[in-house]
């Protein structure tokens, strides 16, 4: 495992380059990086000894597909599946393993970026632009442990950045529906300084997003998003940090007002700060990260029926996070959170204070075990208690390897803010009304088989099954507020995952997701496809890139239990490079203009190409 030179290394769900950089407790070069990963425990690890589900997305990856939010990237991975009610911009959903997206935990550079408005407490997803994004990771399961609350599934966002003394680039993009994205940042290392700061401005005159909206106008949306981050090497042991990020959005859509369904001349603004602090101690045994962080969140809908509605909040974190190496082949990681939830605009607020503590060790060569408990102690619940435990065992076969994997988890989500105030507020009634809502529980575990060859080339099979208890609803029948269910809400399935080294300049990609969902009376989950597939294929020279992506959702119900169409969608992209400096890139989306639906009640894009130029210098 050698966790004395890697675990050591804090990039500690910071994600910053410079953490990795700039602790000078070991050396590693590009290739080795992309071999590592934070997500799972929230210390760098080898992927090759992590026993999690764990799928990363290089800058190489998203550069390829070109997708300018990064929920169409997500969708191209495993077991993820997006629905957005309309265009870009709209109310997104981001389920992982078919479970809801405000049990999925988004930190972008180590920030949280949950909306403590929101009805429930989640990310704004559609809000998230892949520009100047250099990498993410993402953790399938239940991962209580190291996350707290709210963590069925952690997406880990890290932003760009350069090594020399100073980069930069710019871009601009035009494509279908008057689309208009244009990039830039700058960045660079010196004297135990590093900077990044970056821009990105998008905006588009959109389609038509309602299904039952006779004027068929057009509903648009901008997106203005500015990310800084900076860091010092005091010493050779003491690095701090500073990241800042502010996207300022504008929505258009139809349905607004009560009682309509599809008036027109409705939007909403959405403004997000978030900043974090951060300083790492490091000795050669251990390392220790003190950060606090703070999320901004202000919404407002304008309607024709109200002129506006506004609602703010924020999300405060204090986070230690500590890794102490016992020997060469045992590690212990502990820390201690302290989380602020607020919507100002209601006065309603609540504290949750964390402690968890994971040990991890190689006990035999290629032998590979952790074991950890996570308290939470709640101002609305009170304490609940999360586990993990995981393993993994790898056997060569001459030059490959095949590794043996298995993980159960627990974690839970606590009621939302907005849920326990409308139970205690004036338009809730029995049986709903005055309810205390207790958290939602979950538990899984995932078993997995897989194959490397010494090309790289691998594919893994796993088989996962997760289910959730006491899960918190909107009573449809009455109208009368939250309740809280009376049973379990499963999700099983398997996971088939391959890539494939043809050569150097041809690979492919794919995975396929089985996925079988059941409420509490054994019917289907809504809005949770039994079926999701993604084939790509990358071919590449020195002076250009083809990349191609192929999904198809099927098996999927939505309200009502009206049952949508399996789809196919073909996605291509391509890349000319003139020079060192310059590259003509150009894509399009749903090539094929398949007419297909995610939600009953909304459209969603035809074929849409896209054309752009970039400079780097």
């Amino acid at each position: 495992m050698k966790l004395h030179s890697l675990a050591i290394a804090v990039a500690l769900v910071t994600g910053t380059h410079s953490a990795i950089a700039e602790t000078n407790t070991f050396e590693i070069d590009n290739d080795n990086i992309e071999r590592l990963t934070v997500v799972s425990s929230r210390v760098v690890m080898p992927i090759r000894e992590i026993a999690t589900s764990v799928s990363i997305v290089t800058k190489e990856d998203i550069d390829a597909r070109g997708y300018s939010n990064l929920s169409d990237v997500l969708k191209t991975q495993p077991s993820i599946n997006a629905t957005n009610s309309g265009g870009l911009g709209s109310t997104s959903a981001l389920r992982i393993r078919g479970e809801e997206g405000f049990r999925t935990q988004i930190r972008i550079d180590g920030v949280e970026v949950s909306d403590p408005t929101g009805v429930q407490i989640g990310p704004q997803v559609g809000q998230i632009q892949s520009a100047n994004i250099s990498r993410v990771e993402i953790l399938r399961g239940s991962q209580g442990l190291a996350y707290g609350a709210d963590a069925g599934g952690v997406i880990n966002v890290q932003s760009g950045g350069y090594d020399e003394k100073i980069g930069g680039s710019l871009s601009g993009e035009f494509g279908r529906f008057d689309t208009r994205n244009f990039v830039g940042d700058i960045g660079g290392k010196s004297d135990g300084f590093d900077y990044y700061i970056a821009a990105s401005s998008f905006d588009t005159d959109g389609f038509n997003s309602r299904v039952d909206d006779e004027t068929q106008d057009d509903d648009g949306y901008e997106n203005n998003t500015v990310h800084l981050r900076l860091g010092f090497t005091l010493t050779d042991n003491f690095y701090i940090g500073l990241v800042a990020r502010n996207t300022n959005a504008e929505t258009e859509f139809d349905s607004c007002g009560f009682g309509a369904t599809a008036t027109n001349n409705c939007d909403s603004t959405f403004n997000q700060g978030n900043v974090r602090l951060n300083a790492v101690y490091t000795t050669d045994k251990s390392a220790h990260e003190l950060a606090y962080s703070k999320t901004l969140i202000e919404r407002e809908f304008f309607t024709e029926s109200v002129s506006s509605f506004l609602t703010e909040g924020t999300l405060e974190r204090v986070e230690y996070l500590g890794n102490t190496q016992i020997n060469e082949n045992h590690n212990l990681v502990y820390g201690i959170d302290w989380k602020d939830e607020r919507i100002t605009t209601d006065n309603v607020s609540r504290n949750n204070r964390g402690y968890h503590l994971e040990y991890q060790a190689q006990f035999v060569d290629n032998l590979f075990f952790t074991a950890g408990a996570r308290i939470d102690d709640n101002d609305d619940f009170g304490t609940h208690t999360s586990y993990r435990l995981s393993s993994a065992y790898i056997i060569p076969v001459g030059s490959d390897e095949i590794k043996f994997r298995g993980a159960y988890g627990t974690g839970f989500r606590a009621p939302s803010l907005s849920e326990l105030a409308f139970n205690r507020g004036p338009f809730a009634f029995a049986p709903a009304a005055g309810t205390d809502l207790s958290e939602e529980t979950t538990e899984g575990y995932e078993l997995a088989v897989g194959y490397t060859s010494k090309n790289n080339s691998s594919i893994e099979l796993v088989y996962f099954d997760q289910e959730i208890e006491d899960s918190i609803f909107f009573d449809l029948a009455t109208f009368s507020g939250y309740l809280q269910d009376e049973g379990i809400t499963d999700s099983d399935g398997i996971e088939i995952i391959g890539n494939l080294e043809v050569s150097k300049n041809l690979s492919f990609t794919g995975n396929f997701t089985y996925n079988d969902t059941t409420q509490t009376d054994g019917s289907q989950r809504l809005r949770r496809p039994e079926r999701l597939a993604n084939i790509g294929a990358n071919y590449s020279t020195d002076k250009f890139t083809v990349s191609a992506n192929v999904r198809h959702v099927g098996g999927f119900v939505d309200i009502g239990n009206v049952e949508l169409d399996d789809y196919t969608i073909v996605d291509i992209s391509a890349r000319y490079y003139v020079d060192e400096h310059m590259e003509i890139f150009a894509r399009i989306e749903n090539l094929l203009d398949e007419d297909y639906q995610d939600l009953s009640a909304f459209n969603t894009s035809g074929a849409a190409p896209h054309i752009g130029i970039k400079y780097q210098f």
